[in-house]
């Protein structure tokens, strides 16, 4: 008898990969709408606009409001200039996510991370590691 291997399947991340728990009836998750020019992944950690209370990536460096963590996206999203979406799903509140799949920006530094984790924890998202 002869076996046939096939190659292996990559899976990419799925939202049971990310989020690990969550208040019932959806108390943990926020409906929002997203800033212009995102491409948000599942995970991907996110800033408030102070301006438009809109979602946008997180960024550190930045002094809109998109410094500080205010959640994290559980459903993939891209808008563009002409076409912003109120589509966005986020966990803002009462949640575990698993730290393996958060998506931070490129050049986040360890105490960046350190800082944006501390404030998901204010804000009851809790971030763990290797769940």
């Amino acid at each position: 008898m002869r076996l046939t291997t096939y190659p292996p399947v990559h899976e990419g991340q799925n939202l049971g990969d990310l989020l690990k728990f969550e208040a019932d009836n959806l108390y943990s998750r926020d409906q929002v709408t997203v800033a212009a020019d995102q491409v948000l992944k599942l995970g991907h950690v996110v800033g408030r606009l102070t301006a438009t209370g809109e979602i946008a990536a997180l960024d550190p460096t930045a002094t809109d409001g998109r410094e500080i963590a205010a959640g994290v996206a559980i459903v993939p999203i891209t808008t563009t200039t002409t076409d912003p979406s109120p589509d966005g799903l986020i966990v803002a509140r009462h949640a575990t996510v698993a730290d393996h799949a958060l998506v931070w920006p490129i050049r986040t530094t360890p105490e960046q991370r350190a800082a944006a984790t501390a404030q998901l924890r204010a804000i009851g998202v809790l971030v763990r590691r290797g769940v």
